[in-house]
């Protein structure tokens, strides 16, 4: 009797190097290609990450469609939709699916695959795909988890890394795909892509771009990596993470490319960066309510002030920082931000206006092209102090000297804020000082053509240390 099985495609869309595919292919006699929109996991409209998903979905699709192959798109509760599958489709008796180690996810993985084999008798293949190691894998020697990178990180290097799997032949696939006798949802997948975000996401869709953009990385900028990363007038990056974010590209894959060239000071601080979503991972899978609950328990109770002007100022861009301004006006217009200003917006929001940090992390969860939860998340607590290797009384970067070093032509501040073009970049770099005849010649009036300092550094940073202090005490 022929096997029939479901291939549920989620955070991995791409037929290479995916091991849940590659074992449903190889193991099936016929499959079935589905992807499910969970009501659960659907956001507003508003949301430039959520577009941005489906807008890959969608593109996934098409791309199959191309070449004869069909992904089925289904909305509702991921049992209700398997259920209606299996009654019309009786043979199916397997899935494959590249289970969440964390999250809502892991909570609904587990239920399904319950459900799955008792009620209706389909033996669930789970296999782990988004992440280099396991949460599992990296221990101390007395089987608890790590708190603090280093060791952890120490410790992974060494580790047994799966290679990227043999390519399956788009042949091979189809002849695979079995007809399916139930309505596809696609009208219901486009009216969750909001037109209006595809600033975001438009030129950086798919398998094919993903990795052109992996070659390119590691042809032009791996080597100068170390250097030119932290530089947000560089093009220095990898901007990889918006395709591991959606699976457009393997983690193996990436991993495998930058291991197999030479050795340099770059290729070993991105492998690092590797390192850090594995760590990040491991640490959402220790800690479930990380979204809300700070993990070093002693500063849950911050006395935030929560100024929701200041916040307002922060999100728009219009604190009187340039290089917070800059940044933010980045990530508003192209749904994507640099990582080291990713560093410093979280920090100016959680120590000199001390809002709390959750307010931060769930703007950037609606903004962010790449958006991950453990790393972002784990990214966010990491800048409050409220995380694993807490250190709250030097974790707080000073905007203007942050600026100078890694911005320092201010190149990239006039590129995001017009009105500060004509001015020099040391009058940039100290704009709180900036005098009036300086404001004058220049034609930039604080207050007018760009904003005000919304707060004194300084003064903002000795409020921060006492409110952690007093908490420490």
């Amino acid at each position: 009797m022929a096997k029939t099985s479901i291939m549920w495609f989620r955070r991995d869309l791409r037929l290479t190097d995916n091991q849940a595919l590659h074992a449903a292919i190889q193991n099936s006699d016929q499959v079935i290609f589905i992807f499910i929109i969970d009501p659960q996991q659907v956001q507003n409209n508003a949301s430039v990450n959520q577009s941005a998903f489906f807008a890959s979905v969608l593109h996934f699709k098409e791309t199959l469609a191309e070449d004869n192959i069909t992904l089925s798109i289904q909305n509702g509760s991921v049992t209700d939709v398997i259920t209606e599958i299996k009654e019309a489709v009786p043979s199916i008796s397997d899935i494959y699916l590249n289970f969440d180690e964390r999250g809502y996810g892991r909570k609904r993985d587990q239920q399904t695959i319950r459900y799955l084999s008792q009620e209706l008798g389909i033996v669930a293949h789970p296999f782990l795909d988004f992440t280099l190691t396991s949460a599992s894998s990296i221990k101390k020697q007395d089987g608890s988890a790590y708190q603090i990178f280093t060791p952890y990180y120490k410790k992974w290097l060494p580790s047994k890394k799966d290679q990227p799997l043999p390519v399956l032949a788009s042949t091979a696939i189809r002849n695979k795909q079995v007809a399916k006798p139930f309505e596809d949802r696609i009208d219901d997948l486009r009216k969750l892509i909001n037109p209006n975000h595809s600033y975001a996401y438009q030129d950086s869709l798919g398998e094919q771009q993903a990795s052109s953009t992996l070659e390119d990385f590691v042809s032009n900028k791996l080597a100068d990596y170390n250097q030119n990363r932290d530089i947000p007038a560089l093009d220095g990056t990898s901007h990889l993470s918006r395709y591991l974010r959606t699976g457009e590209i393997s983690i193996r894959t990436v991993y495998d490319a930058v291991n197999r060239q030479p050795d340099s000071l770059g290729k070993e601080t991105f492998i690092k960066e590797l390192c850090w979503r594995d760590f990040y991972n491991m640490i959402y899978t220790v800690y479930p309510d990380q979204k809300d609950q700070a993990i070093n328990t002693k500063f849950q109770s911050i006395p935030w002030i929560n100024d929701e002007a200041q916040f307002e100022a922060w999100k728009n861009g219009t604190t009187g920082f340039p290089i917070i301004d800059a940044a933010m006006q980045q990530l508003n217009q192209t749904g994507w931000l640099h990582n080291r200003l990713r560093m410093i917006v979280a920090s100016f929001l959680t120590k000199d206006l001390l809002i709390n940090w959750t307010w931060g992390e769930q703007y950037f969860q609606e903004k962010l092209v790449d958006y991950d939860p453990a790393s972002n998340i784990g990214g966010w607590q990491w800048a409050a102090s409220t995380g694993t290797d807490s250190v709250p009384y030097f974790r707080i970067f000073n905007p203007f000297t942050q600026a100078e070093k890694f911005d320092p032509d201010a190149k990239f501040i006039k590129q995001y804020i017009p009105a500060l073009a004509d001015l020099p970049a040391d009058k940039i770099h100290h704009i709180d000082r900036l005098s009036e005849a300086d404001q004058q010649q220049y034609q930039v009036i604080l207050g007018k053509d760009y904003p005000k300092p919304i707060v004194d550094h300084a003064l903002a940073r000795k409020r921060a240390i006492a409110s952690y202090k007093n908490l420490n005490a």
